[in-house]
């Protein structure tokens, strides 16, 4: 408003600025430091006597070695987090464990005990660097009665105890352990009544996933060894994986999203193996074919071009593929076993596309309403004669969504939108956008 003075902030009898937050009750000071990190909490204690003792109260560390003059001093500051730590509960501990030369690992196992006992809610440990003893996890975690989301980063888990319980656990991340057998990632599973979310990174294992209760799940198993997943409910999968005659999704949720990286391995010998090869492909898809949502990365789709199973979504609404423009001639194949789908993002890689494509899949004349080309157009003739078998052929398409290469020149540009807006559209609601 014209003519308002600008309020000035209100002042004490001796001048000073009047400090408001230090009136919050400490439980509301504890709130708002949990958003600062740890070492700055502490140094909130030298503000004034107020603030002496509440940095005690913050129930989140959050602490990185590497942030210290020294290993020695990283320790010595977390046993002291610990030594005052006033509050009854922990929300997080959150630990990245970065040296060289330090092997002692001792110290570990009386800050993970200090945190079960304050009832850690969040654990969250991180070893950067080998050492020549392996880092174990200490044996009460595994019948923790409050945590609720547990990571773990190359640590070394030893053998389950025969019990395990972990009543509310709810997001289990297992990345680049070591020593994580079948015997001992089952009882975790099974010993999680409530897990809903599991990653595990690189296992030198077999892997068994099966829960009532999970929803989501992601995989990155680059080895040749079996994956095994049964999980009725699960929303939302994520696999990176080798092929194997020992993988087997015996059950998904109907409504899943799945997400697939998969390779054949090191050999690609069809002539010897292609029996087998093209079975073990055609029960993998055959096993994931009520997906609602699928994904698929230009690996997947030379295992697919290879291979050529017998493909069979008739649930798929939802497709986002990467093609190798090499691999392009796939793409009606895979729209022909979709004849309900809505959605098609497709992303290309590797120049120049051909395309040479002859038949119209169902799903074009009755379903799909959405198209999106990530890659940006680069006005390759291929990129043209792709767009235009689109809008040529889709007759219910309401959207066609378009990139351009951001270095493109104006002149070069408006041409390519032009021969562009110029295609013939099946569709009379059809809506071109460049984005």
């Amino acid at each position: 408003m014209v003519g308002r003075k600008k309020r000035k902030p209100k002042t004490c009898d001796n001048g000073s600025h009047e400090d408001r937050i230090s009136q919050l009750p400490d439980d509301l000071i504890s709130h708002i430091l949990t958003h600062l990190s740890t070492c700055d909490v502490v140094r909130t204690s030298l503000l004034s006597k107020r603030w002496i003792n509440l940095w005690e109260r913050v129930p989140d560390l959050d602490l990185d070695s590497h942030s210290f003059s020294s290993f020695d001093a990283f320790v010595s500051f977390t046993d002291m987090f610990f030594d005052k730590h006033k509050v009854s509960w922990i929300r997080k501990l959150r630990l990245s464990i970065r040296t060289h030369g330090v092997d002692d690992t001792s110290y570990l196992t009386p800050w993970i005990d200090a945190a079960i006992t304050h009832n850690i809610q969040r654990l969250d440990v991180h070893f950067a660097y080998s050492f020549k003893d392996p880092v174990q996890i200490p044996l009460n975690l595994y019948t923790c009665a409050t945590l609720v989301h547990l990571r773990l980063y190359g640590a070394f888990m030893v053998n389950a105890p025969e019990v395990v319980s972990l009543p509310c656990l709810k997001i289990m991340q297992l990345e680049y352990v070591k020593h994580l057998n079948e015997t001992t990632l089952v009882k975790l599973i099974s010993g999680s009544p409530v897990l809903e979310d599991l990653t595990v990174l690189k296992p030198a294992t077999v892997l068994k996933v099966c829960s009532q209760t999970l929803k989501r799940v992601y995989i990155n198993q680059p080895l040749q060894s079996g994956v095994v997943i049964d999980a009725p409910l699960l929303q939302f999968l994520m696999i990176k994986c080798c092929l194997t005659n020992n993988f087997k999704i015996i059950n998904i949720g109907f409504t899943a999203k799945v997400d697939i990286d998969i390779s054949l391995g090191t050999s690609y010998d069809l002539d010897r193996y292609g029996s087998s090869k093209k079975s073990m492909v055609c029960n993998f898809f055959a096993s994931i074919s009520r997906a609602r949502c699928l994904a698929i990365s230009y690996i997947t789709v030379k295992v697919i071009k290879k291979i050529e199973p017998q493909l069979q979504f008739p649930y798929l609404s939802q497709l986002s593929a990467s093609f190798s423009v090499f691999d392009l001639n796939v793409l009606p194949m895979i729209l022909r076993s979709c004849p309900k789908l809505k959605s098609l993002i497709l992303d290309l890689v590797d120049g120049e596309p051909k395309v040479v494509f002859s038949s119209v899949p169902p799903c074009l004349i009755s379903s799909l309403k959405f198209v999106e080309l990530k890659s940006p157009i680069l006005g390759y003739e291929g990129e043209i004669e792709l767009v235009r078998y689109f809008l040529k052929n889709s007759r219910v398409l309401d959207k066609l969504c378009l990139r351009f290469e951001k270095h493109n020149m104006k002149k070069a540009k408006y041409i390519i939108l032009q021969e562009l807006l110029a295609i013939p559209r099946c569709s009379s609601t059809c809506e071109v956008v460049f984005l």
